[in-house]
């Protein structure tokens, strides 16, 4: 399907875009996609969002969307009769998805970060435990929403697929760089499986970034996040 006026303001590395990115393969719809260069704000993402001056930004029709579960929501509403539905069909399911999700970007997400950007051990010891821990309750999460299926939506991604599976790569560049194994077969068998399928998905593996790439893209970012912490 073709969306002429349809456009993504993003960047490859970002998880957050990469929601977006999945959402939009899903429905298969075309998009120009503006890349952002990191520490450089556009001129056309001020314009777009001058609230909180981030990516991602969907732009249609001359509207802008912001922020990036809100964009997810937007392409499923919109686009409804295109693809798959991404949210569950049911009151109480997208209000559990809603609630990992929310639980992923102001729980897991930042501790995720803290382990690499966090220098006195223990905090990074704090982080980990926090990590370890939501990793767990997202295990047992996906045991109670997929019901056997090998996706939180079921049969295909869903919602909290895209909000968790947008983060994966980032596990796995912090997993080589701290030394750590987060999402384990062993232990989070469940979760491991459903990484590889998501992964491998027709919607996700053309957008998905390269981790080695990404490694050595985390290794300019942490030194001045670092940099940034220890001039305050």
């Amino acid at each position: 399907m073709a969306e002429s006026d349809l456009a993504l303001i993003g960047a490859w590395q970002s998880p957050f875009v990469l929601r977006a990115r999945v959402a939009l393969n899903i429905k298969n719809l075309q998009y120009v996609f503006h890349e952002e260069t990191f520490g450089n704000k556009s001129e056309l993402l001020l314009k777009s969002n001058p609230v909180h001056k981030k990516i991602p930004v969907l732009l249609h029709s001359g509207k802008s969307i912001c922020e990036s579960l809100i964009i997810v929501e937007y392409i499923d509403e919109v686009w409804s009769s295109s693809g798959h539905a991404i949210l569950p069909s049911d009151p109480y399911g997208r209000a559990i998805a809603r609630f990992w999700a929310a639980y992923i970007d102001e729980k897991f997400f930042p501790s995720l970060r803290s382990i690499a950007v966090v220098q006195d051990e223990a905090g990074k010891k704090a982080a980990v435990e926090q990590v370890i821990t939501g990793i767990s309750l997202l295990e047992k999460a996906f045991g109670e929403s997929s019901k056997g299926k090998p996706f939180f939506g079921g049969d295909h991604i869903g919602y909290l697929d895209i909000a968790f599976g947008g983060m994966l790569g980032w596990i796995k560049v912090t997993e080589t760089i701290a030394g750590l194994k987060l999402i384990d077969p062993e232990t989070t068998p469940q979760l491991a499986q459903w990484a590889e399928k998501f992964i491998h998905d027709p919607a996700v593996s053309g957008v998905f970034p390269d981790i080695g790439t990404l490694t050595e893209y985390s290794k300019v970012v942490i030194a001045k996040l670092r940099g940034s912490a220890g001039a305050k």
